[in-house]
């Protein structure tokens, strides 16, 4: 990269990326003593029922969209400028990407994880009528935040075809 700025823009990434990473690590371990390992099978983890939405649809999602999608949203931003030698198409995009897919991502694994357990105990208690009426809700709440982080990824998409764009046309212009 040619600037500092551009450099720092970064950092926000490589600080989320090990975070999500941590938070995924420690629901891993939560997730596999004994007591809650049964209860999870109870509920129906990892195949069906509300505990697949927190083993391993939760488990999943941090991990890999939290952990590894940022860590690679920050490396494509940071080598399309080292290696073209030309900044991002938009600064300003670098952070609507970061945001909506954090925000997206917080939202999506929250969602999991409270449905899953409050679906989850209705099941063990018999409450069909509310395991119900909860799961109704559901739905549209991760379509929200699935949408949202779905917003972070397209505005990574945009901006990375923008700069490829840029870089490609200049290579290739008379």
């Amino acid at each position: 990269m040619s600037s500092q700025p551009d450099q720092r823009i970064l950092l926000k990434y490589l600080v989320a990326s090990p975070l999500f990473f941590f938070i995924g690590t420690v629901h891993g371990v939560i997730q596999v003593i004994p007591p809650v390992r049964a209860w999870l099978d109870s509920i129906g983890s990892p195949y069906g029922g509300p505990g697949h939405m927190i083993d391993p649809l939760a488990h999943a999602h941090i991990n890999v969209v939290g952990g590894v999608v940022l860590l690679c949203m920050a490396v494509t931003y940071y080598l399309f400028q080292a290696i073209s030698g030309r900044p991002v198409f938009s600064r300003r995009l670098v952070n609507h990407s970061f945001w909506w897919t954090v925000i997206g991502i917080t939202g999506f694994y929250s969602t999991l994880l409270f449905f899953g357990i409050r679906e989850g105990q209705y099941l063990l208690e018999g409450n069909s009528l509310a395991a119900e009426e909860l799961h109704a809700i559901y739905g549209p709440i991760i379509a929200t935040v699935s949408t949202v982080m779905g917003i972070g990824f397209w505005v990574f998409f945009t901006n990375v075809f923008m700069t490829a764009k840029a870089v490609f046309s200049r290579r290739h212009a008379p």
